[in-house]
């Protein structure tokens, strides 16, 4: 029987990083399982002209280590884009680029497998591991592997506000837009509902087309703007060891107090694609009446769906006004966003796992969620923990680093301790 050092869970860029920065290590044996078939990430928002919000350094490894084979740089050369990439002098792949590079560095190692769905992890005291089961596509019997650690990597599922899930007719979120684009933009009227990136691509793309189509195109949101994505550089020096170390340090109420008001840090609005989706409406003006509404301050309160029309309607609350209004369309999409939720198969070893009050993980500052505190490592899913630093493609390969130096006990790749020219918290010995 063999035991790996470690098993992981699930394959997006944070846990596809860490596969990466393990690749050259000799001391060290990771095994990296995930259901899907192959690398995919969010391929029902790859639109022509989408790019990432971090810039190409934030990829799977350069951050830990800039000579890695590895890099996105290196993608480049390997694929003879990196003059074309030079002459265009953005600082910002294509999302569709960015897939094509995890593809690519996903095909090199030999320690991923895909197409095993995982079914439950139970530990083994006389192994003293965790036994991790999984269903393997196109196969009778179940494998198993055993691995001294784990490492979760498993996502988030999309999410749909509560007065509108479980809909009937063909209602969908942002992750199957453009799989079901056709079909949507077949309708009489469209309904986008979400303030973020998402909701406002979606609401570009459509907008560029509403003149061959002729629908009617609303865009509705509960927040009071259409608010950018705040990207200033002392800003983005909240993604940094310096400041995970004083958000983590926070009462729990502090912490999750604000990660409500850190929206605006994360999930705001790329200000290049606002200001293109007024520029879009101010060109299509110019020949006339655009078919489009927005709404801010509004919030869903319920949807229901008449068969016999196709269209549904939405009992809508204008939060500052304090009044009520009804919306139809025939076509809505859900740009809300994704939600974690702790995995089905964790169900056996829920008693290792430590929880906070709210009953989210308690992820501790090494990144572990085990009551030892150096056996369960999580990617991402923390941003209740170490606010937007979890999320950021950009801190991936520094949250990799501190999860290889707790599994092998020495620093592998050199780990930044303060970065930021600011001080979050009161300063050392004042009175």
């Amino acid at each position: 029987m063999h035991i790996h050092d470690f098993v992981a869970v699930g394959l997006g860029p944070f846990n596809l990083g860490l596969a990466c920065l393990t690749e050259p290590l000799d001391d060290i044996d990771g095994v990296f399982l995930e259901r899907k078939a192959a690398f995919d990430w969010h391929p029902g928002m790859m639109l022509d002209g989408a790019t990432l919000q971090t810039p190409f350094l934030a990829d799977l490894v350069t951050l830990a280590d800039p000579t890695s084979r590895l890099s996105f740089l290196n993608y480049l050369k390997h694929t003879g884009r990196l003059y074309p990439f030079y002459i265009r002098e953005s600082f910002f792949p294509l999302r569709r680029e960015y897939n094509d590079y995890c593809r690519w560095a996903a095909g090199s190692l030999a320690s991923i497998h895909f197409g095993h769905d995982v079914q439950s992890v139970t530990y083994d005291d006389a192994l003293g591991a965790y036994t991790v089961t999984s269903r393997v596509a196109g196969a009778a019997e179940l494998v198993v592997h055993h691995g001294r650690r784990l490492v979760l990597g498993t996502g988030s599922a999309p999410y749909v506000p509560e007065a509108a899930q479980d809909l009937p007719g063909d209602a969908l979120h942002n992750s199957d837009y453009l799989a079901r684009k056709t079909q949507l933009q077949g309708k009489r009227s469209i309904t986008v509902v979400g303030s973020g990136q998402s909701a406002a691509e979606i609401y570009a793309d459509l907008l560029s087309d509403i003149d061959s189509y002729h629908y009617q195109l609303n865009w509705v949101t509960r927040s009071p703007r259409f608010f950018p994505l705040e990207y200033t550089k002392l800003t983005l020096e909240m993604t940094s060891p310096d400041y995970i170390d004083y958000y983590s340090a926070l009462s729990e109420d502090k912490r999750y107090e604000l990660t409500g008001k850190q929206k605006a840090l994360s999930k705001g609005i790329n200000a290049e694609l606002i200001n293109g989706i007024f520029d879009q409406l101010y060109e299509k003006s110019v020949r006339g009446s655009v078919p489009t509404r927005m709404f801010t301050n509004t919030s869903l309160q319920s949807v229901t769906y008449d068969a016999e029309s196709g269209c549904y309607s939405m009992e809508l609350h204008h939060d500052e006004q304090g009044a009520s209004f009804t919306l139809d369309s025939e076509g809505l999409v859900f740009g809300t966003g994704y939600q974690h939720r702790a995995p089905g198969f964790l169900a056996a070893i829920r008693d290792r796992i430590a929880f906070d009050g709210r009953g989210r993980f308690e992820v501790a500052r090494n990144y572990s969620i085990d009551r030892a505190g150096h056996e369960i490592f999580l990617q991402n899913a923390g941003d209740h923990a170490h606010s937007v630093t979890s999320p950021d493609l950009g801190m991936g390969a520094y949250r990799n680093s501190c999860i290889l130096r707790e599994i092998v006990g020495r620093e592998v790749y050199p780990i930044e301790k303060s970065i930021a020219f600011q001080e979050f918290g009161v300063p050392a010995g004042v009175a």
